[in-house]
């Protein structure tokens, strides 16, 4: 990724669902993160490695702390985590002791339970003053960045235009600092995720497909092996 000029790579919690075929990202769990997270750590070259905190890791400020460790032994540059006001604590723990945060407003996958829905977030007044207010507070407690989700592209860049460090987008339009998308969905890995935020650049589910079955013809007609395989 980094010799194609990705500066950081995302380790997340979307595995649950791109990689082990849950439906939502709540049933990862920290060991799977730190496995994942040690196999990318490998093949990495000089991208940034940031790493999810999964659900329910960072629910005390404790747990946090503990777990945060973990991920930054494991390989990590930097940690996630979901949420707005109520962080601020762990986000000012974490960053205190040298664990560079990054924080994730709007849509936040492991509150979909909550929500019920995967549409876009703070589409009403309140809900949108209240983000915008939250992403002023994690700068204080020192967050370095943002990953801002799901949100109007007129409110990602209120925000951006809001707070000092780099807003991250993902389906927040293009007046952020970065973006993200999930590697499987835009390498067309899996195809039953077709937000409108999401361009693929290729479709591998149809290749990968397509191989296997020319494959399997090969092998039952005896082509392969040939003589010179």
């Amino acid at each position: 990724m980094s010799e194609a000029g990705v500066e950081m790579i995302l380790v997340g919690d979307s595995l649950g669902m791109v990689i082990q075929g849950h439906d939502s990202t709540i049933p990862v769990s920290m060991e799977d993160l730190l496995y994942h997270l040690r196999c990318v750590k490998r093949g990495n070259i000089s991208s940034h490695i940031m790493a999810d905190m999964p659900f329910m890791s960072y629910a005390t400020e404790k747990l946090a702390y503990d777990n945060a460790m973990r991920l930054m032994q494991a390989g990590a540059n930097s940690v996630k985590v979901e949420g707005g006001e109520w962080i601020l604590k762990t986000t000012e723990l974490l960053s205190e002791r040298g664990i560079p945060v990054c924080a994730h407003l709007g849509l936040t996958p492991q509150s979909i339970y909550k929500f019920g829905t995967y549409t876009v977030r703070a589409r009403e007044d309140s809900e949108a003053d209240k983000l915008i207010e939250d992403a002023k507070m994690l700068e204080t407690a020192g967050c370095f960045a943002i990953v801002l989700e799901k949100i109007p592209a007129k409110l990602a860049k209120q925000v951006s235009e809001a707070i000092s460090i780099p807003t991250i987008g993902i389906g927040a339009g293009s007046d952020v600092d970065g973006q993200v998308l999930v590697l499987h969905d835009m390498l067309g890995i899996t195809m039953d995720f077709s937000p409108r935020f999401l361009r693929r650049y290729l479709n591998l589910e149809n290749d990968i497909r397509n191989a296997v079955e020319q494959y399997v013809s090969d092998v039952r007609s005896h082509d392969f092996p040939s003589p010179d395989e």
